[in-house]
């Protein structure tokens, strides 16, 4: 670009390296031009969008409430504050900039587009931040007050209960953070260890079950070891962790009409917990949102919703539990 003559002011002279793209030597002219006349807002005006454009936004924004400051009745301040605002993402700052502006010209067509940008911009900002919330404060525990008033009463010894249930919360919000971070959980079942009688060089407290849900074979052979495992490694409680895409047999949501599950388009995982007194199953959906891999904390219980491992006999009972459970209507 050509030098300016002359007799151009300075403030033209900066109106003209900004459209060719110039914003530093805009800058500085449009200082030098305040110098000369500090007192003109519109100086302030063109140099806050010079500094915009150059990404110097505290800048920017200093000289736009400068401008705002020398004539309040300008909309143009308020518009270049709300660009800025913008740029620094303040976006519920930025909508209160652009209204006010618009409250001076309310014919400006591009406030108004700007007015609607924002309003759906603080909308999906507010909403992303949700999701970054749940996402990172996972609390179970106060979803699962049933099934806590349940284990009391089942189970006499508080120090029991209390035990197996922080042993549930924690076994579902380790799955939870990991499908936050994988969109993936291992099918597993976690046992709940004896500390005195378990020999824990022999059984771990864990059994990886990828494989058990591929037919009918595997599933009645993991059946049979898990039921053996759980005896020999004098577990008090079991807790299976199995995402929905590892169940090739048997898919009982497959079913028609009144045997069709209503959640049968979600993705996600089930957790199965299992002692000699109490047994549940919930499925855990997952929705992606904001660009992000989100739990629904809604923890539907399933009766009957898939093939159960059934790990421990009930107390007081010789019988040995089915092995497949079926989708009941309504569930």
């Amino acid at each position: 670009m050509a030098e300016p003559k002359p007799d151009v002011s300075l403030k033209d002279q900066g109106n003209e390296f900004f459209k060719a793209g110039n914003y530093l030597k805009a800058a500085a002219i449009y200082t030098q031009a305040i110098k000369k006349d500090p007192s003109n807002p519109t100086l302030y005006s063109n140099r806050a969008a010079a500094f915009l454009n150059l990404v110097k936004l505290q800048k920017a924004l200093t000289d736009a409430e400068t401008t705002i400051s020398l004539n309040p009745n300008w909309e143009k301040g308020y518009f270049r504050k709300g660009c800025v605002l913008e740029a620094m993402e303040r976006y519920d700052d930025a909508l209160e900039a652009f209204r006010i502006a618009s409250e001076h010209n309310p014919q400006s067509t591009e406030v108004s587009r700007k007015i609607k940008r924002l309003t759906q911009l603080s909308k999906d900002k507010k909403r992303s931040e949700e999701v970054d919330n749940m996402r990172s404060n996972i609390d179970l525990a106060k979803h699962l007050d049933s099934f806590k008033s349940e284990l009391a009463q089942k189970h006499v010894d508080e120090e029991s209960w209390k035990a197996i249930f922080s042993f549930v919360v924690s076994t579902m919000e380790n799955a939870v953070k990991s499908w936050h971070q994988t969109s993936n959980v291992d099918g597993r079942v976690y046992f709940l260890l004896d500390k005195e009688k378990t020999n824990t060089e022999k059984y771990a407290p864990l059994v990886n079950i990828d494989k058990a849900f591929e037919s009918p074979h595997t599933h009645g052979d993991c059946f049979s070891f898990l039921r053996q495992y759980a005896t020999d490694s004098f577990s008090h409680a079991a807790c299976l962790v199995a995402p929905k895409s590892i169940i090739s047999y048997p898919q009982v949501w497959k079913g028609q009409g009144p045997r069709k599950w209503k959640h049968v388009q979600s993705d996600g995982f089930f957790v199965q917990f299992e002692s000699p007194l109490l047994r549940k199953e919930w499925f855990i959906p997952s929705s992606s949102e904001k660009g992000q891999t989100l739990c629904k904390l809604e923890l539907i219980q399933c009766a009957k919703v898939f093939s159960r491992l059934c790990v421990f006999r009930r107390q007081g009972s010789s019988a040995v539990l089915p092995q497949l459970c079926f989708l009941r209507s309504g569930d």
